[in-house]
């Protein structure tokens, strides 16, 4: 169990640092296409590149918001149950949703792998596709990764307590 944090831990720090590099080169993508378009003529694919940027930024930033407990949780019904209820409810959620970014990750895995074989390109800078959704896919089986690392930590700690 522990070497699976540890293991996730690290994913996570690895995928946050190339988030934040994403992240960096939109800004910089975006301050230089508003410089170069009151000067000469704007940055020829902004869009294309803002859009996969921002698609692999907000795949690889799941897994560490997750971490952080940052997602929205509407919890005004479970905090009304019993200790015992909210860590079966927590652990049926944990479950739902590895399960579900799993599923995710596989489809969106396929999906590039067609693009791969087909050679799909962008329009205008005529990148390949592929590379940015496998990153996606690579963001999502990640968070299903530390989705299954809290199943069991919910699963541990049941365990710890009965005895």
């Amino acid at each position: 169990m522990v070497i699976l944090d540890k293991i996730c831990h690290y994913l996570n720090r690895v995928l946050i640092l190339i988030a934040g590099l994403f992240l960096m080169a939109m800004i910089f993508l975006t301050c230089s296409n508003i410089f170069l378009r009151l000067v000469w003529k704007p940055v020829s694919g902004t869009f294309e590149l803002m859009g996969y940027f921002g698609a692999v930024l907000t795949a690889f930033a799941l897994s560490y918001t997750q971490i952080k407990k940052g997602h929205i949780s509407v919890d005004i019904v479970v905090l009304g149950f019993s200790k015992k209820t909210q860590n079966v409810l927590n652990a049926i959620n944990n479950l739902i949703c590895m399960a579900f970014f799993a599923l995710a990750a596989w489809q969106i895995a396929r999906y590039g792998t067609t693009l791969w074989r087909t050679g799909e390109v962008t329009e205008t800078l005529r990148i390949v596709y592929y590379p940015f959704t496998y990153g996606v896919a690579l963001g999502c089986a990640v968070l299903s990764l530390i989705f299954l690392t809290e199943f069991l930590k919910v699963l541990m700690n049941k365990k710890e307590d009965e005895t």
